[in-house]
């Protein structure tokens, strides 16, 4: 109303006043057009001002309701240690929506003092599927060590209960990765270790020294003869030397004390900074998981573990469907879940099946031992064809399986604990990853033996599977265990053994090598494989009466076909008098060394008879 007045008193103004010269008119009209112009201006801000405050005022919420209504989306509990937690009534009364109960419940549940309750908790946790994400994410906070292990083995859990890895510190200024590895190494005892643990150690640290100076601008110098070369003639690559690191570290973590040391001085956010870094390289993937399930043998070490973030990167890789993959998550996950599992897997020991928790009971173990050169995963294998190289359908396991024991047995025969072991094994010294280790089958036996009873082997009745060097292992450590009154069990729950192509009375390999020297420096593995061997003699004529007198059943493949060995040599590395052990049937399989262990398909003779074999074998405990 007052713009409106002055406009009009304005106009009047200009109306009734007596025209003046022309020049002074003009001028006269232009100050008006801008006081009113100005006038116009004030008067719209000041109203728009008006307006704006009252809008903000009628949309201004009460902050009392929105602090209401967050206290319902948290949980508050007593700080106490999680030995004592179990103790206390760790819940507050707070006001819950009636759909909200069920998480609330089972939470509570989760924490009770009855451990058939608890696990039924975890067990209704990860059957719900319903939830929303906060209620999710409500389980996640809340939860403690013992819920969150035992979802992170429970094949349905959603994902979302795992809250992702807490951020990691920052590098040093001037540090990379590489580098921090190093110093991690270098912080670990270096006195009174294996050969093999300094030889790891010293190879490791020697690399990334190089490696750093040629980052740094130094000089190399290579043949000893103190030639230096610029940094531009090589580098070693990043990766390369990370693994060396990794190899030293996964020996170094095979030690309780060491573990400490890695724990403390960072190792844990180190190596997870690694991993999500090289998630396009398994080799190295895999060589992190090692150390993280070594360390989870030290119970006191799985707090710090869990608080790191790991749970939720094992949850995630339990779930794939890359077996080596998972199934070093679930070795992890196993050797942390004290709740269900009293057995520890050890380096080198990974069950196939099952890899979570199972209401399933399981009344047998089988033991999956490869041979020279082989592998816990890759010798069990499917054997290649022509379509899988070409197409590369490796991933789907209707059409290829890249771990027969996993995708096959275990469908069929539900009620067996299916183990496989992997140990390092050379054709020449040239080749060993140990220049000093010279492990003797007598050695390795009672270093698995050792492992195998830790994982609770014996405890259950077993079939072992064994190809090439792999059955000699089983065969020595049987009679070991026949002299150990603690591994008695071990000795009492054998009821068969599979030999796929187990040279018994030598190799030709052996002699080849030998003789011929295709192989430089056969490695001691292999010299024990030769027909002249004692060792092998003594071996064969224990076992055989042994085996006798405890009624073990023995089933034995023999390859007919020559193995290539490179791209010109043709050799028959086990011929069939070779194979045979004296007792069993002896079954001759038109495939060659290296496939004797893998069928063509599920429906191929080689795994149908071996499936007969071992459900004939523990029909009566399978039936109990």
């Amino acid at each position: 109303m007052s713009l409106a007045a002055y406009c009009v008193i304005c106009c009047r103004r200009i109306r009734t006043l007596t025209p003046p010269p022309k020049s002074t008119t003009y001028w006269r009209d232009i100050r008006n057009l801008i006081k009113f112009t100005g006038s116009l201006i004030l008067g719209g801000s000041l109203f728009l001002t008006y307006e704006v405050l009252a809008l903000k005022k009628s949309l201004t919420l009460d902050t009392q309701v929105v602090e209401k209504e967050k206290m319902k989306s948290y949980i508050y509990v007593h700080t106490v240690s999680l030995d004592k937690r179990e103790n206390y009534d760790t819940f507050s009364t707070v006001d819950v929506e009636d759909h909200e109960c069920a998480v609330w419940l089972l939470l509570r549940k989760s924490q009770s003092g009855d451990r058939a309750a608890r696990l039924q908790a975890v067990q209704e946790m990860s059957e719900t599927h319903h939830w929303q994400d906060y209620q999710y994410r409500i389980i996640a906070q809340a939860c403690d060590l013992r819920t969150l292990i035992g979802l992170a083995r429970s094949k349905e859990s959603d994902l979302r209960f795992f809250l992702p890895p807490p951020p990691l510190p920052s590098l040093k200024e001037d540090s990379s990765i590489e580098e921090e590895l190093r110093q991690l190494l270098a912080s670990l005892p270096q006195t009174e270790l294996d050969e093999c643990i300094q030889y790891f150690t010293s190879l490791a640290l020697s690399e990334s020294s190089q490696s750093l100076a040629a980052q740094k601008g130094g000089l190399w110098c290579f043949g000893g003869n103190g030639l230096p070369y610029a940094e531009s003639f090589g580098e070693v690559p990043s990766a390369t030397v990370e693994m060396f690191c990794l190899e030293a570290l996964v020996k170094h973590s095979e030690i309780p004390t060491h573990c400490d040391k890695i724990e403390a001085n960072g190792g844990l956010q180190l190596l997870q900074r690694l991993y999500q870094l090289h998630k396009d390289c398994p080799k190295i993937q895999r060589n992190i998981m090692r150390i993280i399930g070594n360390m989870a043998l030290n119970e006191h070490l799985h707090s710090t573990i869990v608080r790191s973030g790991w749970v939720s990167i094992l949850a995630e890789a339990v779930k794939s469907h890359r077996i080596m993959e998972a199934s070093h998550a679930a070795r992890t996950l196993a050797n942390l879940d004290r709740e269900t599992m009293q057995e520890k897997y050890q380096d080198g020991v990974y069950v196939l099946h099952p890899q979570y928790r199972t209401s399933q009971p399981i009344k047998a173990d089988v033991l999956f031992i490869h041979g020279l050169m082989g592998a816990a995963f890759k010798t069990w294998r499917q054997q290649d064809s022509e379509q899988v190289l070409t197409e590369k359908i490796l991933e789907d396991e209707a059409s290829y399986t890249t771990c027969w024991p996993k995708t096959w047995l275990a469908r069929d025969c539900p009620a067996l604990r299916i183990i496989s072991v992997e140990y390092d094994t050379s054709l020449s010294d040239w080749r060993t990853r140990c220049p000093m280790e010279r492990k003797s089958i007598a050695f390795r036996s009672n270093e698995l033996l050792r492992k195998l009873r830790a994982a609770g082997v014996g405890d259950r009745p077993v079939i072992w599977v064994s190809h090439s060097m792999g059955g000699l292992l089983v065969k020595k450590m049987l009679l070991e265990a026949s002299k150990k009154p603690e591994m008695s069990t071990v000795i009492n729950n054998t009821r068969g053994i599979i030999f796929y192509s187990v040279p018994h009375h030598g190799s030709h390999l052996a002699e080849y090598s030998v003789n011929i020297r295709y192989l430089l420096f056969p490695s001691l593995e292999v010299k024990e494989l030769s027909k002249d061997s004692p060792a092998l003699k003594t071996l064969q004529d224990d076992f055989l009466e042994f085996a006798k007198d405890k009624n073990f059943q023995v089933l034995n493949f023999v390859e007919t076909l020559p193995t290539y060995i490179g791209s010109m040599i043709k050799l028959h590395v086990v011929p069939v008098e070779s194979a045979d052990l004296g007792i069993g049937d002896l079954i001759p399989v038109d495939v060659d060394h290296l496939n004797i262990c893998k069928p063509k398909k599920k429906d191929a003779f080689l795994y149908q008879r071996t499936l007969q074999f071992i459900c004939e074998t523990l029909a009566k405990d399978l039936e109990n």
